[in-house]
């Protein structure tokens, strides 16, 4: 079956106007994050916002992909925007009141965290239909730009905070959203891009939210890969927590800045790449080759207390982010049938998710409790490992981002020698290919709720019939 695609410049306007959206929002994340911790000068509670941030997030991506494959989806982006907003005004109004407390902070951030959930979700699943086969792993390379905005944005926002106050970076914000909507509003979509196939009934969503669950776990390679994805953002989220402290151990707080946005440089450059070249046929290749890669990278932070160094490997690491994320991204959208996508999305991001809160929890614990204490002057590793790395402040920190980095060579490695999770490239596409001109007729694939459990869905490889490798 052939499939019309969107022009490039439809599409390439709701990306943008999505990319603005979020640099406001990365602003606001910022700027509340700081009133937080010179509120109350407690790490625990500015990493609570992080919390606040992804464990809803985890929690109710089943319903938004249930949602996604059975609503409008530019309306539920739409519907998601706009709750976003309300919790954001809702800040700003309590900031001009004067009224702002902590807990106002973490409940804004969980409504918020919860509404980007069903937009995310929403906008992927769109997302196939909105650019077309060809198109899709350079879309999802644009995609990864969105990380490189966040990491800029305490730029931006220490320089908004200081010459319009809070309150004013929050409007910008909210300015932000009526962009996105407006591009959502106004750019022409067709029917097919919009509307889910297969779409049932509205009391079938929370019974259907298990679907992906049961879309994955028919497809081993499927969920190999994002058990594998899970156990790099683990591994990713134990170095975000800690790389500004390991930085602060030996520089000052501008030359954080500075590192900071060479790493961002790297990650924007990594969604560059991804977003001209869309990656290798074999894009299982590319997830193994960038954990290989980014684990090098990882582990070279601890060689020497040094600026210099930092500003090397930072962005060669981050480099590599796009790389994993939108391969990853890009084979779960192609191999999945368009009527299950946003449950099947959700249910990956569950299990690549989950595992980023286990590692904001366990960081700090880790590297203050063991870590630090065998890397003092006096501690238990001073006379060997400290011979090579140092000792002293931050270099606990330092050894852990070594054996971070080490485990991630190891994953990439023991990744590429399963090959349950290297047939994944080897899985029928269950998207049409791109021809200009009138669409195709109406997808019949039935849904896999309608199948008995024991069951293959439409395209399904079982476990036996893995392609050889």
């Amino acid at each position: 079956m052939a499939e019309r695609t969107v022009p490039t410049a439809r599409w390439a306007a709701i990306w943008l106007g999505q990319l603005v959206s979020l640099v406001g929002s990365s602003l606001t994340a910022f700027v509340l994050g700081v009133w937080v911790y010179q509120r109350t000068g407690s790490v625990t509670q500015f990493s609570l916002i992080f919390l606040a941030a992804t464990l809803p997030a985890v929690l109710f991506a089943p319903f938004a992909g249930a949602l996604a494959d059975r609503r409008d989806r530019r309306g539920l982006m739409l519907v998601a925007d706009t709750v976003a907003a309300a919790g954001t005004a809702a800040l700003a109004a309590l900031v001009v009141a004067d009224a702002l407390q902590v807990w106002h902070i973490y409940l804004g951030t969980a409504v918020s965290a919860t509404a980007s959930t069903v937009h995310q979700v929403a906008y992927q699943a769109m997302t196939p239909a909105l650019v077309g086969k060809r198109q899709l792993g350079r879309f999802n390379g644009l995609m990864q730009i969105s990380r490189a905005v966040q990491i800029a944005a305490p730029l931006i926002a220490g320089v908004l905070v200081v010459t319009v106050g809070i309150g004013g970076v929050m409007a910008i914000d909210l300015g932000t959203f009526v962009v996105a909507a407006s591009t959502l509003l106004l750019v022409r979509l067709p029917a097919e891009v919009t509307h889910p196939t297969g779409s049932g009934p509205a009391e079938a969503v929370l019974r259907t939210a298990a679907t992906g669950w049961r879309y994955l776990r028919q497809r081993p390679s499927l969920l190999a890969l994002m058990v594998v994805f899970g156990a790099f953002n683990f591994l990713f989220g134990i170095a975000g927590v800690l790389v500004q402290p390991l930085i602060l151990s030996f520089a000052t707080a501008d030359t954080l800045g500075l590192l900071m946005s060479a790493g961002g440089a790297g990650l924007f450059a990594g969604s560059l790449v991804m977003g001209v070249w869309g990656g290798p046929t074999r894009r299982v290749t590319a997830v193994c080759g960038g954990l290989a890669l980014g684990g090098v990278a990882l582990a070279l932070h601890a060689a020497a207390p040094s600026a210099w160094l930092i500003a090397v490997v930072a962005p060669l690491f981050l480099f590599t982010l796009p790389i994993v994320n939108s391969s990853t991204m890009t084979l779960i959208q192609t191999k999945t049938e368009p009527s299950v996508l946003g449950r099947v999305l959700a249910t990956a991001r569950v299990i690549g998710d989950a595992s980023v809160p286990l590692a904001y929890v366990l960081a700090g614990p880790i590297a203050d409790g063991l870590f630090e204490p065998l890397l003092r002057p006096e501690g238990v590793l001073a006379d060997s490992v400290g011979r090579v790395i140092g000792t002293g402040e931050g270099r606990g920190i330092a050894l852990l981002f070594a054996v971070t980095g080490v485990a991630m060579v190891l994953l990439a490695a023991f990744a590429w020698t399963r090959p349950v999770l290297r047939g994944a490239d080897d899985l029928p596409d269950a998207l049409p290919d791109d021809t200009p001109g009138p669409a195709g007729p109406p997808d019949d694939t039935p849904d896999p709720d309608d199948l008995p459990d024991d069951t293959p869905g439409p395209g399904t490889v079982s476990a036996d019939r893995q392609p050889a490798t």
